[in-house]
């Protein structure tokens, strides 16, 4: 296309939602990425309070207060946050994949539209 030709509203749609599904997957990275933080923290506090005694003492946050626990009610409250991350991890990854061929086919169908290779939808 020349630069003074107006990109017609079909093309113009196409790119829209192009661009809606790219946002949609740097969301869901995004939100992976900070399963994965969540993840290296519980670990690292699983870590730790497997280094620590029974007796100990031992607090959790509540919000912006700490409240004292046992070390097995932590570590259990720990294990089941990381499997709920996973959980989520995977689902995230398998909408990321669903996104990602979308994405493949939506840019193959504009190039198509640019190349003339595909008429514009009758309407």
């Amino acid at each position: 296309m020349s630069q003074g030709q107006q990109i017609p509203p079909w093309l113009q749609e196409q790119l829209m939602k192009l661009q809606q599904s790219q946002q949609n997957l740097q969301s869901i990275m995004a939100q992976k990425q900070q399963l994965d933080m969540e993840q290296v923290e519980s670990d690292r506090a699983l870590e730790e309070l497997k280094k620590s005694s029974d007796t100990d003492p031992v607090y959790k946050h509540a919000g912006t207060i700490l409240i004292k626990s046992t070390k097995s009610v932590l570590i259990a409250e720990l294990e089941e946050k990381k499997e709920l991350a996973n959980t989520r991890i995977t689902v995230l990854a398998k909408q990321e994949t669903r996104i990602k061929e979308s994405i493949k086919e939506q840019e193959t169908k504009i190039n198509e539209m640019i190349h003339g290779a595909q008429k514009p939808p009758s309407q």
